[in-house]
């Protein structure tokens, strides 16, 4: 009996792992384990062959990282992904979000998308190549917490990965290769100054007139940057900046004795994420200094790299042949960077659309199933059988 014979249909495995809720947060109260999502990957991939390796995440109880191998020797596929899903308002469903629905040709579900149905998907590609002996390994990677921290990513090291020299981030792109992203940093600002009454500006010392310098300054910067770095690739070829929130006083007639901005800045690739620190302090040094004021900066979350595969290189090449589509970029970011700097070529692709992530009634259109299977299969051949 082939090992594939008792292993679920591809639908069957995106309804056990959409009922598995994985959602992770920044914010404790909405943030929860993926261990059930790993286990069932497990479950299903161990009696294939594969070896199985349950990776914990230090510091986050119940998650980890999966990282299941089929064959031996250096090189090799790694099929990658992450297991958590979005918060979610279950009101705004018009069906149960952990239950895969299919209608009109489409699979509602939470993370159908974006991105558990690619584990389903990757594993029944997989499922010819069970009697074959692989001339290199073949690598299922399931992640955890790449919504909200990436620490799933970050804590993975070459060995983990038995060398492998290329790896495919099955993100939703409607099968369209993507060879690049942008980076980003998320940066907090506070200012604490001295409170008093408004009547005599000199019984205090504003956060808010020094958060108006700050702003300018880094409005300048921003434009600064603009000018020195474009990259034709992308739709908005510039980095940005973004002013998301702030925050400060509490009454029109106090001096505010506190204010705090939150920013992000989304870099293009070429650029050097640590610097970005030196230019900000740079900005922030001088208004403290001049009004004797406490300034402070702070990373609100760990800094993603931006990420580019070369046009030419072996992969690219590879998927747009099969693809019949040129590679191109996404604006939203992946764990594809931190593949790349484990030293191999990496690509974005995978079935569904980001227009449907991050939404209520999120789904993946049946049609993408088989064509994301042949693909795959294709991949598998090239680099594990061939």
């Amino acid at each position: 009996m082939a090992k594939s014979a008792n292993t679920p249909s591809v639908l069957s495995m995106m309804t056990a792992l959409v009922k598995l809720p994985s959602v992770s947060s920044t914010l404790p109260s909405c943030d929860m384990g993926n261990i059930r999502v790993i286990e069932q990957l497990a479950t299903w991939l161990e009696p294939l062959g594969f070896s199985i390796h349950i990776q914990p995440i230090a510091g986050h109880k119940d998650k980890a990282n999966l990282i299941a191998t089929l064959g031996s020797g250096s090189g090799g596929l790694v099929l990658a992904g992450h297991t958590d899903t979005v918060p979610f308002n279950e009101s705004l469903w018009n069906s149960d979000p952990f239950t895969l629905t299919e209608l009109d040709n489409k699979l509602y579900g939470l993370g159908s998308t974006d991105m558990k149905g690619f584990f389903a998907i990757a594993i029944e590609a997989l499922k010819p190549f069970l009697d074959q002996t692989l001339k290199a390994p073949l690598i299922i990677l399931a992640t955890a917490d790449e919504e909200s921290s990436m620490d799933g990513a970050r804590s993975l090291v070459q060995s983990d990965l038995s060398g492998a020299r290329y790896a495919v981030v099955g993100e939703p792109t409607g099968l369209k290769p993507m060879r690049a992203h942008k980076g980003i940093v998320m940066k907090g600002i506070t200012i604490k100054g001295r409170s008093g009454h408004s009547s005599n500006p000199l019984l205090g010392n504003n956060a808010l007139d020094a958060m108006h310098e700050v702003m300018t300054g880094l409005m300048q910067l921003r434009q600064e940057l603009a000018q020195k770095y474009q990259h034709p690739g992308f739709s908005i070829p510039t980095p940005t900046m973004n002013f998301g929130c702030i925050h400060g006083g509490d009454n029109p007639n106090r001096i505010c004795g506190q204010c705090e901005l939150h920013f992000d800045i989304r870099t293009t690739p070429g650029m050097n994420n640590e610097e970005l620190d030196t230019l900000i302090q740079n900005i922030l040094s001088p208004v403290a200094e001049r009004r004797a004021i406490n300034i402070g900066l702070r990373a609100l979350m760990p800094g993603l790299a931006a990420y580019e595969e070369p046009a030419n290189s072996e992969i690219v090449t590879l998927v747009e042949q099969l693809t019949g589509q040129a590679a191109g970029t996404v604006a939203f970011a992946t764990e594809a960077p931190f593949f790349q700097q484990l030293g191999m070529q990496t690509i974005v692709m995978g079935p569904g659309s980001i227009d449907q992530a991050h939404q209520p009634d999120e789904f993946m259109a049946l049609d993408q199933i088989q064509p994301t299977i042949d693909v795959l299969q294709q991949m598998i051949k090239r680099f594990c059988v061939n």
